[in-house]
């Protein structure tokens, strides 16, 4: 298990600005698995709320989301 937690699929959107990590997310979870779980790290100040919203809208699970250190925030979210 990572620092992040146990996840299947990583996806670093860090660097990208909204909504290019939600974009890439969606296009990842929809090659995915039911119940797979997809870590995404971003930098994105909007990422919270454009996460949340997304899961909220498609029916994931927002498993965690937790700071980290130069601005980094990690996503763990679990496909419907």
């Amino acid at each position: 298990m990572s620092e992040y937690g146990q996840h299947d699929i990583l996806l670093d959107a860090s660097g990208l600005k909204c909504p290019l990590p939600v974009l890439k997310a969606r296009r990842q979870i929809a090659a995915m698995d039911s119940d797979t779980i997809l870590l995404i790290l971003a930098d994105d100040p909007a990422a919270p709320l454009d996460f949340a919203h997304f899961c909220e809208v498609g029916g994931h699970e927002l498993l965690d989301q937790n700071d980290h250190d130069q601005g980094l925030i990690s996503f763990r979210i679990r496909k419907a």
